[in-house]
Parts: structure tokens; sequence; C-alpha cells
């Protein structure tokens, strides 16, 4: 009977000189033109001393992992290393440079208003955050975010309480509307639109900008624009006496306390009722929203533009992993994905061309998925892990390697795994987004 494929395989890999090594990396420095000039048996062995290679480069890893090599008795920040085993120590397929995944808001310093407070974590702290920025934000009952717009498009979902938004369109007429936990909203890019948190205990949200380096700082607030144009020109535009602008604001509010509004009804009826209502519901009552894919393992729920007809720019994903399940081996063809990490405790690996990288992610975390680059995420706790996807696109796309494999001849899938037909039949045939551990 001739030897398994693998076993023979990894016979002759054991069996490689260092020469033979030592071949393969001057192969690196080749030349599309000379590496297609190298004949059948040169390209064999260039291929057989890089399995070497890599076996060799995982062995010794794995070796170093487990013995003496990485102890460390110098000074440790524990609670750190505990909270990031996988990043201190990463998996031995973990290989080469990818910039940082990983960032947390609670590592980013706090405005504190009163009636709130905001933090940020935009591309100046995670450099691959180039297409999207994030802000979280709280306003107690009462409290708004003033009236203000800026440059960017806003994606928003509600963490926690209820608030009421207002957003003003081009032809005059106005969007009033109330969200809840899970809700989203989305503003057009220089819309004038508001924030205000709603009894009992107001709101706390996080808000998804189209730009990289968006600052929450930098935005055109209400506030500034009227105590920054001469009284008399106020005067000229509003039609009033001088004297009845003296109690105009002298700074910025941004975020300020106020009295509770009416109900939503009073309200719409107050600015002009159906006549002014606008004709484009900016938020999505995704709280009430059935799963877009469900498994055993976990859900689904995809936002973007087909549903919230408003997200022109911003694409979602709401993502629970239950324990034990896996967010498929998968890849984004249209856009970098920026992640909030809203409950439980996972880890994603992300491969690109330059190598893989492995980060163990947290509540109140942000993680960032390069373009078209391959990853997954596991649930690593006892508990349901919950995270968002965002993309800078109008619509949702999503690549799963399992239904890849499946929709390829099964002789090509062979030649390039060494699986037999009757096991690839077992991969799973559709993208199911959530597998079961």
């Amino acid at each position: 009977m001739s030897e398994p494929k693998e076993a023979k395989r990894a016979s002759e890999t054991e069996t490689l000189t260092s020469g033979q090594r030592e071949s393969k990396q001057g192969t690196d420095g080749l030349s599309r033109r000379t590496f297609l000039e190298v004949g059948s048996a040169g390209l064999a062995s260039a291929a057989l001393a890089s399995l070497a290679v890599n076996a060799q480069e995982r062995a010794d890893t794995e070796k170093a992992d487990q013995d003496h090599s990485s102890s460390n008795p110098g000074p440790e920040n524990k609670p750190l290393l505990d909270e990031n085993p996988n990043s201190n120590l990463p998996p031995p397929t973990d290989h080469g440079h990818i910039e940082p995944i990983w960032y947390s808001f609670d590592l980013t310093t706090k405005r504190v208003e009163e009636g709130g407070w905001t933090n940020q974590v935009t591309e100046r702290v995670l450099p691959n955050s180039k297409d999207l920025a994030g802000v979280r934000m709280r306003l107690t009952a009462g409290s708004f975010r003033e009236l203000h717009w800026h440059t960017a498009d806003e994606w928003s979902i509600m963490l926690y309480g209820n608030a009421r938004v207002t957003c003003l369109n081009p032809d005059g007429t106005i969007f009033i509307g109330d969200v809840g936990k899970n809700d989203l909203w989305y503003f057009p890019a220089g819309f004038p639109h508001s924030i205000q948190g709603l009894e009992p205990d107001g709101c706390e949200f996080i808000l998804v900008f189209d730009e990289g380096s968006f600052s929450e700082d930098n935005t055109f607030l209400l506030s500034d624009w009227v105590r920054r144009t001469p009284p008399s020109v106020l005067s000229k535009n509003f039609g009033l006496p001088t004297s009845a602008l003296k109690n105009l604001p002298n700074r910025s509010l941004y975020i300020f306390p106020a009295d509770l509004p009416k109900s939503l009804a009073q309200d719409k009826a107050a600015v002009g009722g159906r006549r002014a209502e606008s004709p484009i519901e900016y938020t999505f009552k995704m709280s009430t929203m059935a799963p877009t894919q469900q498994t055993k393992s976990g859900e689904v729920r995809i936002v973007d533009s087909r549903n919230f007809l408003a997200s022109k720019n911003i694409a979602s994903a709401l993502v629970i992993v239950k324990p034990g399940g896996m967010r498929e081996l998968h890849w984004h063809p249209n856009a970098s994905e920026w992640q909030y990490w809203i409950a439980g405790k996972g880890r994603m690996t992300v491969f690109t061309s330059e190598g893989a990288r492995t980060m163990d992610f947290n509540s109140n975390d942000v993680g960032i998925v390069p373009a078209v680059a391959g990853h997954y995420v596991e649930n690593l706790g006892n508990t349901d892990l919950m995270f968002l996807e965002i993309f800078k696109a109008n619509q949702y796309m999503n690549f799963s390697l399992n239904n890849w494999l499946r929709h390829l001849p099964p002789e090509t899938v062979t030649s390039h795994l060494n699986l037999d037909a009757d096991t690839i039949s077992k991969i799973p045939s559709q993208a199911l987004d959530i597998v079961p551990g």
C-alpha cells in the first residue's frame, strides 16, 4: 500500500537540509521573469524548502511557548496580560507585522460637561482606521447634545436608555423621533440635528463617522455661530431688536442640561404636523428586527441602505455569538471593518498578505480589520459575545471561506488542501456566519 500523501510530505520535510532552506530564502528575491523561467524540478525543490522552513518556525515557536523561553522574571502588568494573553504570546500561526487591530475606549480621556460626557477612538490612536471613527456619548435625562452639524455622515446605535433626535432636510421638512436600546439613527453630512436624553435616566450611545480622522470636538455648533456673529447681523437676520438677543449664549454649549421635552406627538404638532414632517426616516428600529441569519450558535442582524434607506454610506451588522461559537472565516470585499465590542470576551485573528495577528477583545474595545483581510472571531467566554461590524459602504458584503470551497469542483479543493471528496462534502455549503465550536 502506498504511503499516505500527508505522511510522505512530513517525511520529506524532515529530511530537508539547511542548504535547501537557504536555497528557499534565496528565491524570495527572484523577479517574476526569473521565477517563471525556473524548471519544474527547481519549483518542487523551492516548495519543499518552504514547507520545511514554515514547519520548523512553527515547531520552534510552539516549543518556546511551552518552556522556560517564554518566562518573564521582570516587571509585568498582570491585569493587562490577563486581558490580552493572545497578543502578548500569540498563537504559533501568527506571523509578520500587521498594524494594530485593537484599541479601547477605556484608554481615552472623557470630555465631561454638565449633562453628560463623550470620548472617542479615531485614526490618531488606531492608525488602520482610516475610513471610520467612533465616539461614545452619555446624556442625562433632559440633557442635549446641542444643535449642530459636521463634515461626516453620522451612524449611531443606542446602547442604553432613550433619546429624542431631530434632523432638518434641505427642503425645510424635519424629522423628530424617539430611539431606544439597539435602535439606530443616521444623519448625512451637513444636515443639522440634535440629540436629547429622555426619562428615566437619559441615554448612552455609539456614534460612527465616515472619516477616520474625524473629531467630535470639531463640529459646527449653533452656540459658537451666534456668539461669533455681530449682534447687528443677528438682529437683521432674525428680524429682532438687539435688546431681544442679550441672553444668547456666550460660550459653547456642546452638552448641557435642559427641561424634558413634551410628548413626541406634541413636539411634532408644534413644528407644523404632517405638513412639515420629513419624508425620510432617519431612525431604524433594530430592537424589533428579526435576525438576518441565525444558527444554534448565534445570530446576525444586517442593516444597510437596502432596509435602512437613509443609511447611504454606512452598512452594519450586529453579531451575537453564543459560548463556544465562532464567527466563521470570512472577508469583506468592499470596505474595511470597524468593530465595537458590546459584551462578552472574544479572540480575533486577522490575516493579510503581510501575515496574521491575533488579539483578545472585551466590552468597550474597538477592532479594525483592513479591507479584504480574512478574519474570524471566537467566543472565549461563558456568556454571549456581542459586537458591531461597521463598514463605509452602502451595502454589506461578505465572502465565506466555507461557501467558496463548496462552490468549487472537488478536485480543485483536493489539489489545494489535500482533502478528499468525502471530507469536502462535510464542509457547510452555505455562509452560516456563526458556526459551532
